[in-house]
């Protein structure tokens, strides 16, 4: 006779003997206890819109063994809150996904009071460690994303395929030096516009519009100027007379 609590699934013979048959006892009630497991999500309330958090559908993914070592599926947990990383107003809105894995513990008393009011309330009722009061608090054996943030010894990278968008009165970059390469173009939509600093242009300038170019300084040209199609350099005057008299305009 054993006294030990026997390991896996249980056999007949487990409950022979008054010891066998309490720890055959205590085993039955600790695998009523729900504390971590890893689950499937199979639908979401939210999708990644500016919203509160929301709740996810989950199904277990280690099956029931029952003591023949015949597996039983689970059936699908509903209405599990998530975990959002949230602190006041401030948040990162990173949604789950239906067929994401992760990681849900189950609370030790029925929060279901909790879950409708988001106050302080008694046990809904008089179940503990159930499935049904799950927490989904975040994913894990997920595969490699398309979009994200990343911390290396390289320095932080902010990824995407579609766009990143930065939306604030006011945005402030400081930094050494701040480079922009972008295969396209690039366009700045703004009342005005300052620059701070010498400017080089390394290609050609061009304005259109009815807007005109002021300069408190000296403009100074290596090439031509032209202007309304005459030349600066080169152009030739009219009624040019000797003497002490101005000539008339370009010709």
């Amino acid at each position: 006779m054993t006294t030990e609590i026997p390991l896996g699934p249980l056999q007949p013979e487990t409950n022979q003997g008054e010891p066998n048959r309490q720890a055959f006892a205590i085993q039955q009630l600790l695998s009523k206890m729900q504390t971590a497991t890893l689950v499937r999500i199979d639908a979401v309330t939210n999708s990644g819109g500016l919203s509160p958090v929301g709740f996810v559908d989950v199904t277990p993914l280690v099956n029931q063994v029952d003591g023949a070592g015949n597996p039983t599926p689970h059936v699908t947990i509903f209405n599990i809150p998530y975990f959002r990383l949230q602190g006041g107003g401030n948040a990162i809105i990173l949604d789950p996904e239906p067929g994401d894995l992760g990681i849900c513990v189950f609370a030790s008393r029925d929060i279901s009071k909790v879950k409708a009011t988001r106050k302080q309330a008694n046990p809904g009722s008089f179940r503990k460690y159930a499935f049904s009061d799950g927490l989904y608090i975040g994913g894990v054996l997920n595969g490699t994303p398309s979009q994200y943030v990343q911390f290396s010894a390289a320095g932080i990278r902010i990824h995407s395929p579609v766009q990143v968008k930065l939306d604030a009165p006011d945005v402030l970059i400081s930094a050494t030096t701040v480079e922009i390469n972008a295969s396209a173009s690039t366009t700045v939509t703004t009342p005005t516009f300052t620059v701070n600093g010498q400017t080089v242009l390394n290609g050609t300038l061009s304005q259109t519009g009815s807007g005109a170019a002021t300069f408190s300084g000296t403009l100074t040209a290596t090439g031509d100027i032209v202007g309304a199609g005459t030349s600066l350099h080169t152009h030739v005057n009219t009624g040019v007379v000797p003497g002490g008299g101005n000539s008339g305009p370009p010709a």
